[in-house]
């Protein structure tokens, strides 16, 4: 176990875990799907150098059935990521017992007339790392492996760092899930077919790496406004080209833990200062948490 975090396994059987401890990276854009795809594209490449072309080894189609992630397969996806307005793509780990590596993307065209009336609408795609990943390559690996998936990629916001990987709607964990992530308040809790659609320009954070793009960087003042407002000496606040800044919260990523009286003081300094563009859940509803579960999940670094 490591310091950093703890471990969490729910299991289904003996041997298939359906959720399990793990790091995301997730993106928001609501940029035309032209802007979008392409840098998609490149973000899924750097990310198939980084852990092995072999790694992910399924796909799921429309029905949810799967198929081997083979050359044709490939080719399948890459044609639907360009030519679909709203592909929903799913790859993953070559091991479907294990929730280790996942890619992740649910594409919108925003400028079809049926998004009229979806004001927060996004493109979304997400990353998934196991822990054993972090610890066997090292903080500054998976740091350096986040800029590259952010860099080509015309974000409005993002983060990365710790999360619940798995089958989050599975009915019978979401006591686990609540416990977890209420004790541990590094740890996020993604869903990301409800956010594409609910996210918009805020953001959901803070977060280990939390990213900032426009409009919410803008509204700041920038990167150098930033800075200013976050004096935490475990953050460091790097300008990725005129519109986009990372904001990192230390060394590693932390969970935290309630119990022990560890809050993760320079997360609730970014969270005071993000708070007007914070995002809430439009149902005040998350997965199978009640209210009053969900209020204190998004309110963890502000009350």
């Amino acid at each position: 176990m490591s310091k950093h975090y703890p471990r969490v396994r729910i299991r289904a059987g003996y041997d298939h875990i359906v959720v399990r401890e793990g790091l995301s990276f997730t993106f928001f854009m609501r940029r035309p799907r032209e802007e979008v795809v392409p840098g998609v594209l490149r973000a899924l490449e750097a990310y198939l150098r980084a852990i092995g072309p072999q790694t992910l080894g399924w796909y799921t189609d429309d029905e949810g059935e799967y198929f081997k992630l083979d050359e044709p397969g490939w080719e399948r996806i890459q044609r639907e990521l360009r030519e679909r307005r709203f592909p929903i793509i799913q790859l993953y780990d070559a091991s479907l017992t294990e929730r280790r590596y996942r890619f992740e993307y649910h594409g919108k065209d925003l400028a079809a007339p049926t998004m009229v009336d979806e004001p927060h609408a996004v493109c979304a795609a997400t990353f998934w790392l196991p822990t054993e990943f972090l610890e066997e390559h090292g903080p500054g690996r998976v740091h350096e492996l986040a800029l590259e998936l952010a860099t080509p990629l015309p974000f409005c916001s993002g983060l990365g760092g710790l999360s619940l990987n798995g089958e989050l709607d599975l009915v019978g964990v979401s006591k686990e899930l609540s416990e977890v992530c209420l004790r541990h308040p590094g740890i996020d809790v993604p869903d990301l077919n409800n956010h594409s659609w609910t996210v918009g320009t805020r953001v959901r954070g803070p977060q280990w790496l939390t990213f900032l793009g426009q409009p919410v960087l803008g509204a700041l003042g920038g990167p150098a406004a930033l800075r200013s407002c976050l004096h935490s000496p475990e953050t460091a606040v790097q300008e990725m080209g005129d519109d986009k800044a990372l904001i990192t919260l230390g060394e590693w990523p932390e969970a935290g833990d309630i119990s022990r009286g560890d809050s993760l003081p320079a997360y609730r300094e970014l969270a005071r200062v993000l708070e007007p563009w914070l995002f809430h859940e439009p149902r005040g509803l998350m997965l199978d948490f009640g209210p009053e579960e969900t209020r204190r999940w998004e309110r963890r670094f502000l009350d």
